[in-house]
């Protein structure tokens, strides 16, 4: 995945989280853009409370046990319960462990929300995030599932490629050539390894 897909989607969990009560997608969006901007523009906060903060509404925002069981594809149906349970609990904290440091990245990136399409209780909304760092303005799009009266993002799209799919085939090819325990293991190590690294943001030393 490139660096820019990385940006971009740490750009989406950032600008896209927080709970808001509201009539469309769109608008729940905008809400959740809101909220946490006033966290990433708060000087006040540490590094360590703003990625806290960040990490909260994130959880609140995504759906993240829809995303892994996406992740594994054909292979989630052959997993037991407890399989299951320990695999979103280990993708959760892999995503976190990946995503949640850019938000010192932040350097001002605005969103702009450009279209939606519902189809029951799914819904895509479309967006422009405009990456000042790079200097690059991408597309993004955010695949929701209404959960009860709330609007929950399980997957992201970033100029056309999907995170979901990203993982979906590297997880599927460990799985093939290696097996299911391998990928768990390798989940765990490479957790283990981001926990004390920190992104090289461009511009930074």
């Amino acid at each position: 995945m490139s660096r820019l897909l990385f940006v971009a989607v740490m750009a989406a969990l950032a600008l896209g989280v927080g709970p808001c009560a509201a009539a469309t997608p769109t608008e729940e969006m905008r809400g959740y853009t809101d909220r946490a901007l006033r966290v990433l523009r708060d000087s006040t906060l540490t590094s360590s409370a703003r990625r806290a903060a960040v990490r909260d509404l994130a959880e609140e925002a995504f759906d993240v046990r829809e995303t892994a069981r996406r992740t594994l594809g054909v292979h989630w149906e052959s997993r037991t319960s407890a399989e299951r349970e320990e695999f979103v609990r280990l993708f959760r904290d892999f995503l976190e462990r990946t995503f949640v440091p850019w938000v010192d990245w932040y350097g001002g990136e605005e969103i702009r929300y450009v279209g939606e399409h519902r189809d029951g209780d799914t819904a895509t909304v479309a967006a422009m995030v405009l990456v000042k760092r790079l200097g690059v303005e991408a597309s993004v799009e955010l695949r929701l599932l209404l959960r009860g009266d709330r609007w929950r993002v399980y997957d992201v799209r970033i100029e056309h490629a999907s995170l979901v799919a990203y993982y979906r085939s590297q997880f599927d090819r460990i799985i093939r050539t290696a097996s299911y325990d391998e990928l768990v293991h390798r989940l765990k190590v490479q957790t283990q390894v981001l926990r004390d690294e920190r992104p090289q943001i461009p511009g930074r030393r």
